[in-house]
Order: structure tokens, then sequence, then C-alpha cells
């Protein structure tokens, strides 16, 4: 996968707290699955968004089913970080 390196400002408290908690598979690898976490939360939202304009406001059911979905998908994201970090070598 092709990578690009760019330059972002994070507050020293919150880069630490990272930086402690990635340290075992890398501070990239970290903010990248922190990235994708965010993009399908924000997909999720978008289609959320989409729906209420085309069939009315969500009902308390489905909101508990789109809060269950980004349950599943948390999961997902956990099972494959811990995939990739078995396969390099790195303890999950």
């Amino acid at each position: 996968m092709a990578t690009k390196k760019v330059t972002v400002t994070i507050p020293e408290d919150l880069l630490e707290e990272v930086r402690a908690e990635a340290a075992e598979y890398g501070l990239s690898a970290y903010v990248a699955e922190a990235l994708r976490l965010r993009r399908d939360r924000d997909r999720l939202r978008e289609l959320v968004d989409w729906l209420e304009e085309e069939h009315g406001p969500v009902t308390e059911a489905e909101r508990a089913d789109a809060h269950a979905e980004l349950d599943e998908l948390d999961a997902e994201h956990e099972r494959r970080r811990r995939a990739r970090g078995t396969h390099t070598g790195e303890v999950a």
C-alpha cells in the first residue's frame, strides 16, 4: 500500500498519551487506524442524515441498531489490528 508522509499538529498531552498507547505497533499505524474509524463513523452519519431526509427521523430502535453497527465496526477494526500485529510478529 502506498503511503505519504504528512505533518499534523497535535496537543502535546494527547501526543504523549497516544505514543504510550501506540508503542507496540507504531504511531503511524495508530493514527491511520484512528482516521479509518473516524471515516467509517462519518460515512455512517452521512447515511443516517440521508435516510432521515428520505424517510423521516430515526427511531430509537433504528438508533440502537446504528450504535450496534458502530460497535461491530469497532470490533472488526480491533480484530484487524490484532491480526496485523500477529502477522508482523508483534504482540497484540
